[in-house]
């Protein structure tokens, strides 16, 4: 029998159980191995890998602690570095970087109430004509 993209090889198993242990969400190791979300969780499920906690419940303990920038601790694709960004309305979102290149992140201050971006930003971004003269 042919092998196919989807045929769950000892080495396939030993990636998603290395992906899974370094913390990639079940999207994140499907996209890396080119399967569905899904089938990570099925395949996880079966080989008994422990379980996660819930997103929602990271994602409410995210926003009450302080957001962190830090520079990535290794090479991930685009795609999925991309991913890891943190996005939030009461975050200043003035990019950094090039975002087709790894390492592309955003300000992270505290907004201008009412504004997309913080003090400093808000002043580079919103500038009049009667100002440049």
């Amino acid at each position: 029998m042919a092998e196919t993209k989807n045929s769950w090889t000892e080495e396939r198993l030993d990636k998603l159980r290395q992906l899974w242990d370094e913390g990639l969400s079940i999207s994140q190791i499907g996209e890396a191995l080119g399967v569905s979300r899904n089938a990570i969780a099925g395949k996880a499920h079966r080989m008994e890998l422990p379980k996660r906690p819930s997103p929602i419940a990271k994602n409410k303990a995210e926003k009450k602690a302080p957001a962190k920038s830090e520079a990535p601790d290794r090479d991930l694709p685009l795609r999925l570095e991309l991913r890891r960004l943190e996005w939030s309305r009461s975050k200043c979102c003035w990019p950094s970087g090039d975002p087709k290149h790894n390492g592309f992140s955003f300000c992270g201050a505290a907004i201008v109430p009412g504004k997309p971006y913080c003090l400093a930003h808000c002043q580079e971004a919103y500038t009049t004509s009667r100002e440049n003269r």
